[in-house]
């Protein structure tokens, strides 16, 4: 894998571009992922790119979806760059933008919701709780401190939006909306790969806090996990032996831009909206590293 990869242009129908992902149709049954080095912070797509940023994502959810599977079926075919070129020969071009980034996965119909699992009390959560008590209007225990440790972890679904911020809403939201067993069903899955990923990242020193699953349902009526699992963008990691409730954390993510873009904001310099303000060498090179730490933490292995 060399170079940024800022936006694919592949020769197959685009589906949608999002914030980091383009989306291909192979066929009916198949699509392709292919995550970009584009990032984005306070929902605002940066014009610098962050090195090495989409292939962290792809392979560590690559990793994820290889040790989870006995947990929870997923929608990743492969992510070989050869394999996709052998199964797409129309790609045969594009191995460069393939290589590392790319997800040959199964098609599936997404769940209309963000499964959402908290195992710490941070973020949108801990700012709702710190002003009314609650997550998502139900009540919490009394007396958390920031970055707590929630026993059990809390299955806390969102909607989707399309534009701006997710908002919490209550399981009995999702069970209206989807039915009484299907949403029992995504929070038992979403808890149990949880518990499991939580349980191996302790043993290399990170925490995942909390993280977001997305779902969907094959041809077949096949649940299945897709899109990214447990990866900085789609979770909060932090390294354990700087855990410290009572305060923000630090973490393996886009921390040292967020960081930046928040002094500009307090400084007046820039409104958080776009366009957003030139990003210095050394944020884009400090928020590369955290992912790619991220990655090595978790795989063991260095980003191929």
């Amino acid at each position: 894998m060399t170079g940024v990869l800022v936006q694919s242009k592949l020769p197959l129908p685009l589906l949608r571009r999002g914030k980091v992902r383009e989306v291909y149709e192979v066929d009916e049954r198949t699509l392709l992922l292919v995550a970009s080095d584009r990032v984005s912070a306070f929902d605002v797509v940066m014009r610098e790119a962050v090195p090495h940023k989409g292939a962290v994502l792809t392979q560590m959810s690559a990793f994820w979806f290889g040790r989870l599977k006995s947990v929870m079926p997923h929608h990743l075919l492969t992510a070989d760059a050869a394999e996709i070129v052998r199964r797409v020969p129309t790609l045969a071009n594009h191995r460069d933008e393939l290589q590392g980034r790319g997800m040959l996965t199964r098609r599936a119909t997404p769940v209309p919701f963000e499964c959402v699992v908290r195992g710490y009390i941070s973020g949108s959560a801990w700012a709702e709780y710190k002003q009314s008590g609650t997550l998502a209007g139900e009540p919490m225990p009394q007396g958390l401190i920031e970055s707590a440790r929630l026993d059990p972890p809390i299955f806390s679904p969102a909607t989707k939006a399309e534009a701006g911020h997710d908002e919490n809403v209550t399981f009995e939201h999702v069970a209206s909306a989807l039915g009484r067993s299907p949403a029992e069903r995504l929070r038992r899955a979403s808890l149990g790969l949880y518990e499991a990923g939580r349980a191996y990242a302790a043993d290399r020193g990170i925490i995942i806090a909390d993280t977001k699953f997305e779902f969907g349902t094959t041809s077949e009526g096949e649940l299945i996990v897709i899109d990214e699992i447990l990866t900085p963008d789609s979770s909060r990691f932090w390294p354990a032996d700087r855990y410290q409730p009572g305060r923000t954390q630090p973490s393996f993510d886009k921390q040292p831009l967020r960081d930046y873009l928040a002094d500009l904001k307090k400084q007046g310099k820039w409104n958080g909206e776009a366009p957003p303000p030139p990003l210095p060498a050394e944020v884009v090179n400090a928020t590369s590293e955290r992912y790619r730490d991220a990655y090595r933490r978790i795989t063991g292995t260095d980003l191929e």
